[in-house]
């Protein structure tokens, strides 16, 4: 069984025991969270209804807090003089998906 949840502003196909990274969720280490299915597979059966879909947890617990690799941001403007080196790290959170119910 597996189900395709929204999480982080992705889409991420999860089952039981799966851990998958997203944005940063608030919550602490070992607390839990649930994220929202769009669609459940079951063996045969495929659930996309949304009134079914309500009926559906899927239930994950936070593993940690981590930071992305770091991204090289440069801007340049020919003949000018200017030159611009910005840095970014995306903050994430790495879930263990604990339930589909």
């Amino acid at each position: 069984m597996y189900a395709i949840v929204k999480a982080g502003g992705r889409q991420e196909k999860v089952s039981v025991g799966d851990v998958v990274v997203v944005d940063r969720l608030k919550g602490a280490e070992g607390d839990s969270v649930e994220l929202e299915p769009i669609l459940l597979v079951d063996g045969d059966k495929v659930t996309s209804e949304a009134a079914d879909l309500k009926k559906i947890t899927v239930t994950a617990e936070i593993v940690r807090d981590e930071k992305g690799p770091k991204i090289t941001i440069l801007k340049f403007k020919n003949k000018t003089g200017y030159r611009r080196r910005l840095g970014h790290r995306q903050r994430l959170t790495r879930l263990k998906v604990t339930g589909i119910k």
